[in-house]
């Protein structure tokens, strides 16, 4: 950090013209606290962030894929700490329970937890009379290419919790949230099943990264989230 004026360097910007000023390789570097032998602590963050494909890739990867020299374990959970204090920022709200009156607000809240997810991850928002979330859980957990989910497995869930309608969600590794053959045939099984057990299937969010795919919004359910 020698090489940087005093005043342009991340601690000292930072207490000059506040956090919002500095870029991802700044904040980075001061998690990172101070540099290696060959570099200083911000040429180690830009090669951190190259490795990891920038600031989301950090998201995505665990702290021992972050291969980066003289970067070691208790810098790695240094960084993954950071992030996931971020994270955690956004998923959890105040203690009355959220209302959702939109799918891109639903999606909203379950994207920074689940969007980024290297494998294939089907989980449920169970909702009360009002639409309110009463409580959010995965249900499965896969590979890289989808997470096998029953029915029973869904409603088991909804029902322990009284939930009176339900939105369903998984997210696609593969970076495109387009819904699958397989992904609107489980969902017409879901609403089937949920027509027997008296709770609505309002939606099916499909997350990637920063996008989703409201199968509401895009026409093939009745209901919508509100």
């Amino acid at each position: 950090m020698k090489q940087v004026a005093k005043h342009d360097r991340p601690r000292e910007k930072l207490q000059r013209l506040g956090v919002a000023a500095l870029g991802d390789n700044e904040l980075v570097a001061i998690v990172l606290a101070s540099g290696s032998r060959d570099c200083g602590a911000l040429e180690l963050a830009n090669r951190l962030l190259e490795r990891a494909g920038g600031l989301h890739g950090l998201m995505r990867n665990a702290p021992d894929q972050f291969h980066v020299p003289g970067i070691g374990p208790a810098r790695a959970a240094q960084v993954a700490a950071a992030v996931e204090l971020g994270r955690r920022t956004l998923v959890r709200g105040a203690l009355e329970r959220p209302r959702y009156q939109t799918p891109r607000q639903l999606a909203g809240y379950l994207l920074p937890q689940y969007g980024a997810a290297q494998v294939e991850q089907f989980g449920v928002v169970m909702l009360d009379t009002k639409h309110r979330v009463i409580r959010i859980k995965l249900v499965s957990i896969g590979g890289l290419d989808a997470a096998i989910v029953q029915p029973r497995e869904v409603f088991r869930e909804a029902t322990t919790a009284s939930a009176s309608a339900i939105v369903l969600f998984h997210n696609h590794p593969s970076g495109d949230p387009t819904p699958s053959d397989e992904d609107l045939a489980l969902t017409a099984r879901m609403i089937r099943a949920g027509d027997i057990m008296g709770i609505d299937v309002i939606d099916h969010l499909i997350l990637c990264e920063q996008r989703y795919y409201s199968l509401v919004e895009a026409g093939s359910l009745a209901g919508r989230v509100r």
